[in-house]
């Protein structure tokens, strides 16, 4: 049997999955439509196309396990993530791998009461569906003997890009006294989970017969409002004035006219509208695993800007004093 574990994917999660197995000594490959370039010399790195399965199979015969982290342009899951889905199903069982699928919350639709993985798949917004379908499909095969798949399901990602919602959109405007306008209800408690989390959670069940033919929620700490996580940002950077408002709902809906990403996170806004409490209880006490504590979560978010921030300041400061230097007459 090979040893092999293949990251389809190199974004916010299938980076931090190459990255723990590496540290893992596991032999990794990973895979995106352009040949990435994450930096660790002990993983392979390989181009090719998540939706063919011809392209597939030319990175690798046989493998351990597959972890399917792909994620296609938001407004195009409806028709990309499905068929990206069928055809990494497709490779695991062709090389004789385990599938771990990465996944969210979006299949279960609008619900009342805390989150559980008992909860039937009932989304009606196509996002949704896709998930749903993508999960249903896979779960068939496993039911059926041909393939081993389990997926995780993880809440709003909190962490430094501009696809968190407490990312770009927030760290930097406080760091620069800007005002900050967010989407949906801002006094609502919700889950957040931390991407690290999620990568962790995906290469525990990838070692667990426990694991297979059932989904699990990811980790997380206890919700907070989106006011409240921006209080908590706040804080660590020392900040003390700062304006926090939502965008308002005519708003949004002007702007998912022009956005196609606004547009969709608007069709999923009931997610942000009341309490949106999520339970990773199953995995925390199946595993013993717990979530990255809070404090960090937030550190780790605000330390990529304020890095790039202190670059910024010194380049101004080298730039200013190139200026002088051309300005000042010769001696």
């Amino acid at each position: 049997m090979s040893d092999l574990h293949i990251v389809i994917g190199v974004g916010t999660i299938g980076s931090r999955v190459a990255r723990m197995l590496a540290e893992k000594g596991k032999a990794v490959i990973v895979v995106s439509r352009s040949r990435p370039n994450l930096g660790l010399s002990s993983v392979a790195e390989k181009a090719a196309d998540a939706s063919s399965l011809e392209s597939l199979v030319n990175v690798a015969s046989s493998a351990k396990v597959i972890y399917n982290c792909a994620n296609p342009p938001y407004n195009a899951w409806e028709v990309e993530w499905p068929k990206i889905s069928s055809t990494v199903s497709e490779f695991a069982m062709r090389t004789g791998a385990d599938l771990v699928i990465c996944s969210n919350l979006y299949g279960y639709g609008p619900h009342e009461g805390v989150l559980t993985e008992d909860f039937p798949l009932n989304a009606t917004w196509s996002n949704g569906v896709a998930r749903a379908k993508v999960w249903q499909e896979n779960k068939a095969l496993n039911d059926a003997g041909k393939l081993r798949v389990t997926e995780v399901r993880g809440s709003d990602y909190i962490c430094a890009n501009e696809q968190s919602r407490m990312g770009d959109r927030v760290v930097p405007n406080l760091i620069a006294g800007k005002p900050i306008q967010l989407l949906g209800s801002i006094d609502q408690p919700h889950t957040w989970t931390d991407p690290d989390d999620v990568a962790k959670l995906m290469i525990t069940l990838a070692e667990d017969d426990r694991s297979w033919g059932r989904p699990w929620h990811v980790p997380s700490n206890q919700p907070k409002t989106q006011r409240e996580v921006v209080a908590d940002v706040a804080k660590e950077l020392g900040v003390t004035n700062y304006k926090v408002a939502p965008v308002g709902l005519f708003l949004e809906n002007i702007l998912g006219l022009f956005n196609p990403v606004i547009r969709e996170l608007n069709r999923g806004r009931y997610q942000f509208v009341k309490p949106y409490v999520v339970s990773s209880k199953a995995a925390q006490e199946t595993f013993g695993l717990s979530p990255k504590p809070w404090q960090l979560v937030i550190k780790d978010l605000v330390r990529p800007y304020l890095k790039n921030a202190e670059a910024s300041r010194k380049e101004a400061i080298r730039n200013t004093h190139g200026a002088s230097d051309k300005d000042r007459p010769a001696v």
